[in-house]
């Protein structure tokens, strides 16, 4: 086949520049970067990917723009990868550098990321061609298609930003995809699996890959940007999964997948088929999903879903407040955690729970509830972030006067409180740091309590995990201590 173009495929996440998900361990390849590349290489073009996610600098991106000197280069990055979604700083600066070399070099510069679509115009003025808004796949094949055959009619293209005269243009938004099947798997020839493998491997002992079922959100968390797949919920067909879960196994020798949809598994019936699909095809792998409490309500989807492999359930518990739930629009109840937990655990899937403190109007009493639900509840893991205001958000723009220079965290970790609330950014940081040796004081207490009342079943990881607390009972304590300094000093 004759190419009719290069096309330099690479993404902003640099995880060495995250400390904290660096010491984890647990990288995910590009998921939507890849996804974009099979598109346009089922298409014809030639297609090449610098993957950033081991990277220490973004000027090593310049061996490969030296060695390839593609016609376009584009930084497209995963946007089922909630890392991205929150644009960090550090991530950003990165994809400016890199489009500003790739420009330097010749090359059309085009990008579609979380961040970009919602600052077009920096990215534009930092040496991109074209910002993609939105869902991407079709927008690049579109746009790549006319600048490669000297079309010139670029406004008739939907969903891309550019720059006319030194100002800004944007055309209308592009409709989200429905087809989801239409797309070929993506790309995962371009990953280099032995990196990630060891990586896992050295983390925990077994590897995980990434994949996406649906595309698209339908609920209506006011703190929760959808700058990319919006508000719709697609769903790709079970036998179109299978065949790319059969890829990741037989080929990659994947054990385990993380289904890195916003919801998993909410078309009814879906959840059942894949069961049943899975069974019969004979497939063996562990998996974790994301949900929410009230989706997780009735036996058969969770039996469904222990059948089919799943271990881990992640749910935006947010709160143990009802009032800060509520003022979320987050449409759960306290009792529906309870409820779904309980019910988890009964077939044997670990529940865990996403934690956001700081919401506007949160108080004492609020964070007291939370810290009482997680104690009661023992959920397996337990994620805890204070709120982070989004651009296209109603949270942003209740508290964006608030923001000022910083709308943003450098990594991951940072956890800064970038608006005026209840407390101090200073005793949300120590909030963060008791909740977790608390949490884990209760882990021990629990453990122990379970080998009183069976010693004969009790294995050496429930006794370390019982005597850890020794470790965690002064921890908890001087965590407290700081916490209440803290809030005296505000």
């Amino acid at each position: 086949m004759e190419y009719r173009s290069n096309i330099l495929f690479c993404h902003s996440y640099f995880m060495r520049f995250d400390p904290k998900q660096w010491a984890i361990g647990k990288p995910y390849p590009p998921l939507g970067t890849i996804q974009a590349a099979a598109l346009m290489r089922q298409q014809g073009y030639e297609v090449a990917l610098f993957d950033t996610m081991f990277s220490t600098d973004a000027d090593e991106v310049i061996e490969i723009l030296d060695e390839q000197q593609p016609r376009f280069f584009v930084v497209y990055d995963d946007g089922f990868n909630y890392l991205t979604k929150m644009c960090l700083t550090n991530m950003r600066e990165a994809a400016f550098k890199m489009c500003q070399l790739a420009k330097e070099r010749g090359c059309t510069v085009i990008v579609s990321s979380s961040d970009s679509t919602d600052r077009y115009r920096e990215y534009l003025e930092q040496g991109a061609d074209f910002v993609i808004i939105g869902e991407a796949e079709q927008t690049l094949l579109e746009l790549v298609d006319t600048i490669t055959s000297n079309q010139s009619n670029l406004y008739d293209i939907i969903g891309i930003a550019y720059l006319v005269d030194g100002k800004p243009v944007k055309t209308h938004p592009r409709p989200v995809m429905k087809d989801l099947d239409s797309l070929p798997l993506p790309a995962w020839d371009l990953i280099d699996m032995e990196q990630y493998r060891q990586i896992w491997m050295n983390s925990t002992g077994y590897f995980s890959l990434n994949m996406g079922t649906t595309r698209g959100c339908p609920f209506k968390c006011n703190w929760c940007a959808k700058p990319i797949y919006g508000s719709r919920y697609n769903s790709r067909g079970v036998e179109h999964v299978i065949a790319e879960l059969k890829l990741l196994i037989n080929d990659y020798s994947a054990e385990h997948i993380w289904f890195c949809d916003d919801i998993f598994g909410l078309k009814p019936g879906w959840v059942p088929e894949f069961a049943e699909r899975v069974k019969q095809e004979g497939l063996r792998f562990r998996f974790k999903i994301q949900s929410r409490a009230d989706l997780l309500l009735q036996e058969e989807q969770i039996t469904a879903l222990a059948a089919a492999g799943c271990e881990n359930v992640w749910i935006g518990a947010e709160s143990g407040s009802q009032k800060v739930l509520d003022a979320m629009d987050k449409g759960t109840t306290i009792a529906q955690i309870h409820e779904s937990t309980q019910l988890m655990k009964k077939h044997g899937i670990k529940p865990s729970f996403f934690i956001q403190f700081g919401y506007p109007g949160e108080t004492k009493d609020d964070i007291a509830l939370t810290i009482a639900m997680i104690n009661e509840l023992l959920p397996f893991e337990i994620g805890i972030s204070v709120s982070y205001p989004l651009p296209g958000t109603q949270f942003y723009e209740r508290v964006k006067a608030d923001l000022k220079a910083k709308t943003n965290w450098t990594d991951s970790d940072e956890m800064a409180l970038m608006f005026s609330n209840t407390f101090s950014p200073s005793y949300y940081k120590q909030l963060h740091r008791y909740v977790h040796s608390n949490y884990h004081q209760h882990l021990a207490k629990n453990s122990f309590a379970q080998i009183m009342a069976k010693p004969l079943k009790a294995d050496l990881k429930r006794i370390k995990k019982a005597l850890s607390i020794l470790y965690y009972t002064p921890v908890t304590l001087i965590e407290g201590y700081r916490l209440k300094q803290t809030e005296k000093a505000w």
